[in-house]
């Protein structure tokens, strides 16, 4: 049996800046990710970005080297099959058991398939095997369909268009990133899709894919030699549910310092639903920022610190020559209103009269 000590489940933002963050406090204590990603620890921002439009970002976070010299393990493809709270320990499905003394779950998120006769052909964009296997694809394809009208989608969409594949993205709602931005945001996203080349089809939905066309729920087909399906995520809360932990719309509840309900069990990241104390309440946090500064405090509480998760959610995205850029709690507004500029707009939502959101769209001269 492995001596005890400090365990974070996933080597994604979150678990990651646990580890780092716990080994900065106490050099001696045995410090452990375990990850089922085969993959040393990457950048998953620019996969939809500047890897899918065939440029070869720097995604490595550390190097093999790096894990070495700061008395880190990280065990790779490795698959969590039970956490054992009585006693302490992380189980694998191979039977491993790993004692712990602190416990970070930083699970992620699994991409929700495409529920549709031959859907299981429709690539994912969430690992950075998915993004090889896509931009491969992207290579050999001269249509596409992209499913699904959030950031993600739309990121896809103008990266597969740019590249000379002739794309097509489908989503229900009647203009792209209408549930999170609303209709102002989206008719001005429409048109940047539209000046990179994207044929965008609203309030329509897939109902089949085959070798060489997808099916739309009115009968009619679109070519797509490639098919992405973008339609959104569910947080990996199974390992937690299991073990008893509380769960709320299937992510695992926390206060601001990351505790859990179970003792020494903290969690970050998309799986989490973490008190914020600007917010005053629990919201939801699915980006690459919000999760590094939740795993930071988490690897702080877990090291013996006093630290609250305080942070107004931010992330970006990049459409063509935009982007866009959000700050605020994503979690619902009443009203909106929209200012243009000569490079973009600006979109700021609020409930009553509070501002709880800013969506900035710039354009890049250079782009």
């Amino acid at each position: 049996m492995m001596a005890s000590g400090f365990i974070a489940i996933g080597s994604g933002p979150a678990g990651l800046t646990a580890a780092e963050t716990f080994r900065r406090a106490h050099p001696k204590i045995p410090v452990r990710i375990l990850t089922s990603d085969p993959a040393l620890p990457y950048a998953k921002p620019p996969l939809s970005k500047a890897y899918l439009c065939g440029r070869d970002p720097k995604l490595d976070l550390h190097s093999p080297d790096w894990f070495d010299s700061n008395d880190i393990e990280l065990h790779r493809g490795i698959t969590v099959a039970h956490i054992d709270l009585d006693n302490r320990e992380v189980v694998t499905a191979a039977g491993r058991r790993y004692r712990y003394w602190h416990l970070v779950l930083a699970s992620g998120a699994k991409p929700v398939p495409l529920a549709v006769p031959g859907g299981e052909a429709a690539l994912s964009l969430r690992s950075f095997a998915d993004a090889v296997v896509l931009r491969m694809a992207a290579k050999n394809s001269a249509s596409a369909v992209v499913v699904g009208g959030g950031l993600i989608g739309c990121e896809a969409a103008s990266c597969l268009a740019a590249r000379g594949v002739a794309t097509t993205l489908v989503a229900p709602e009647p203009v792209p990133v209408l549930r999170r931005f609303g209709i102002d945001a989206g008719e001005r996203v429409s048109k940047m899709l539209s000046d990179v080349g994207v044929r965008f089809i609203g309030a329509t939905r897939v109902a089949a894919v085959d070798d060489r066309e997808v099916t739309l729920d009115g009968g009619a087909s679109v070519e797509a030699e490639l098919v992405v399906s973008a339609t959104g995520v569910r947080p990996d809360s199974t390992l937690a549910a299991a073990a008893g932990l509380d769960i709320e719309d299937g992510r695992i509840v926390a206060d601001a310092r990351m505790h859990t309900s179970a003792p020494n069990v903290y969690v970050a990241g998309d799986v989490a639903l973490a008190y914020n104390t600007t917010a005053g309440r629990r919201i939801p946090s699915e980006h690459w920022r919000d999760a590094t500064e939740q795993g930071r405090i988490a690897g702080s509480t877990a090291a013996g610190y006093h630290e609250a998760w305080a942070d107004v959610p931010e992330f970006s995205c990049a459409i063509g020559k935009y982007e866009l850029t959000y700050h605020g709690w994503g979690t619902g507004y009443e009203d909106s209103s929209l200012v243009e500029s000569r490079d973009g707009f600006t979109v700021t939502y609020r409930c009553g009269h509070e501002d709880v959101g800013v969506l900035t769209a710039t354009a890049n001269p250079d782009a």
